[in-house]
């Protein structure tokens, strides 16, 4: 289980990323945490994406908003169209929606991801993304 978040102002300095788990996306990316929340907390993260990489399909219990730092990405929630993304985009997934993001073919991406735990957990991980349409 992640420890609370801090009680008190706490700065965190770049430098800390780490590759992503092997099969949650169709190659490792980097990931950095920025908050690791209890059960109930948010918990915050960098991520940086190669061109072309994308997530598998996937849910957050307690949703998930994603904040475009920089390059171009695609987002795609389950019956949805595919939607560009670029820096300064916020995207809102709702508790339980299905959806994948991740990098155009011809463009690194980087976003900020926030997302509450619960039952231990802010993420399930689904089946790769068959086809982007």
């Amino acid at each position: 289980m992640s420890a609370s978040n801090p009680k008190t102002m706490t700065i965190r300095r770049p430098g800390k990323a780490v590759r992503s788990p092997e099969g949650v996306a169709t190659s490792p990316f980097w990931v950095e945490m920025l908050l690791e929340g209890a059960d109930g907390e948010n918990t915050a993260m960098r991520a940086t994406l190669d061109p072309g990489t994308i997530t598998r399909w996937h849910t957050h219990p307690r949703g998930q908003l994603l904040y475009v730092l920089s390059g171009h990405g695609l987002a795609q929630n389950e019956g949805g169209p595919l939607e560009t993304l670029r820096a300064g985009d916020a995207v809102w997934f709702a508790p339980g929606e299905r959806h994948w993001h991740g990098a155009t073919d011809d463009s690194p991406f980087s976003y900020i991801s926030i997302q509450a735990m619960e039952n231990g957990s802010i993420v399930e991980w689904l089946q790769p993304v068959e086809a982007r349409s």
